[in-house]
């Protein structure tokens, strides 16, 4: 990077629906010196590879896109070889921001990995359940009489029907019954429903097939309706109890009441299709961004809310060494995913890996945490403090020589937009 590059002189305010930001220093965040800032910037330029080639962004044009965009061009080149130079980066071109729901001091966290189960290619008595691709005549429609609350996903998506209409796709239920046999859309096989449930909240897998090949699969679709955690069931049971909740929990649940994991699995009607991937078997999947995943480096976002390849440095106290949240987590992080349930502006999946180690992990993280998201310095956040309506409050009074004087309303040191 050439020194004299000067910074782009405009600054456009940053708008985030139903947030609470607040500027911070470099010194507010708490261990932000002891971190790997040059495992972060590797990270980061992951992102980079994606956002800078991009011309016609769609719809993510906008502020944040359009700055993030000038930042990677700065780093192209850039010497972050040490956790210092890295740092100094970061420092140079962002600025930290406190950033939570409206009225929540804390935003939250999970976890999440990508499984490795065994499978076949073909339909065996041990190998029975299936993996299915996306179905053709699962369509997009944005008719708005199929938008109603009967309809998946605010219709967005459903099952052609015949030459024009379009109705409701087949849910978790339907499909488990049978729904999709005999259309050949079966990628493998794999030997429990339980896996397959799992994958499918995970969004990817590698499935180790009988001669030892890997075959990798990745998210490609899902039927339109909204993602129901299957834990909520158990514990309005009372078979699990909140605190202790966990896939590893739910999962042994499921392998000792078979018949009642059906009905519980059958209320998230949500149901997700995969592809094959062209990876070998050590390399790691892609996010929502089409970029590799980094364990411990990437997280899943509101792709609603935040664009892909935004740093968000993470304060939280997590169960990741043992199953109590003794480890603090103070890391930088890489917006380059998302998922259904991933919804809000302080919410976020950490990426731990693949394998059982990881899904250890990640299955027992539900966890408060406090964001940090790095705004690039062209991006002027007092400028949406100005625009922001101050609640009506009833005006308070000074006696000045017998003239009754209301006070002067403070300005909000709290950015907070609702659009």
């Amino acid at each position: 990077m050439n020194a004299s590059t000067p910074a782009r002189a405009e600054t456009v305010g940053l708008k985030i629906a139903n947030s609470q930001m607040e500027p911070l220093s470099w010194s507010d965040l708490d261990k932000w010196t002891d971190d790997d800032q040059a495992a972060a910037f590797k990270t980061f330029m992951d992102s980079c590879k994606a956002i800078v080639p991009r011309t016609n962004p769609g719809r993510e044009a906008g502020p944040m896109f359009s700055a993030l965009q000038h930042v990677c061009r700065q780093a192209r080149g850039y010497d972050a070889s040490t956790n210092e130079k890295a740092r100094a980066f970061f420092e140079k071109y962002f600025r930290p921001v406190r950033i939570a729901t409206l009225g929540e001091a804390a935003g939250f966290l999970t976890g999440y990995y990508e499984p490795i189960v065994d499978g076949s290619p073909i339909w065996t008595q041990e190998f029975h359940v299936p993996v299915y691709r996306k179905p053709s005549n699962l369509v997009p429609t944005m008719r708005r009489r199929l938008a109603t609350d009967a309809f998946p996903n605010k219709g967005t998506v459903g099952r052609k029907f015949g030459r024009k209409k379009i109705v409701p796709y087949y849910d978790r239920a339907e499909i488990e019954d049978g729904a999709l046999v005999g259309r050949g859309l079966e990628i493998c096989y794999l030997r429990d429903p339980i896996d397959l449930l799992f994958i499918q909240i995970q969004g990817s897998a590698r499935i180790r097939m009988p001669d030892g090949s890997i075959r990798r699969i990745n998210y490609a679709a899902h039927n339109g309706y909204p993602y129901t955690a299957v834990g909520r069931p158990l514990i309005e049971m009372g078979a699990i109890p909140r605190e202790e909740m966990s896939m590893a929990r739910i999962r042994k649940w499921m392998e000792d009441n078979p018949e009642a994991a059906v009905e519980v699995r059958h209320k998230n009607r949500s149901y997700v299709f995969f592809r094959e991937v062209p990876l070998s078997a050590s390399e790691e999947p892609k996010g929502a961004q089409g970029v590799s995943l980094t364990p411990g480096r990437s997280i899943a976002v509101d792709k609603a809310l935040h664009i892909y390849g935004t740093p968000f440095y993470i304060e939280a106290e997590l169960p990741i060494d043992n199953a109590g949240p003794t480890t603090k987590f103070r890391r930088l992080m890489i917006g380059q995913d998302t998922g259904s349930a991933i919804t809000g502006p302080a919410r976020a999946d950490l990426y731990f890996g693949a394998g059982q180690e990881a899904a250890s992990v990640a299955g027992r993280i539900r966890h408060a945490g406090r964001f940090a998201m790095l705004v690039p310095r062209e991006l002027d956040l007092a400028a949406e403090a100005d625009d922001v309506p101050l609640p009506p409050q009833r005006p308070e009074f000074v006696v000045t020589h017998r003239k009754t004087v209301p006070l002067p309303r403070p300005r909000p040191l709290v950015q907070a937009s609702s659009r």
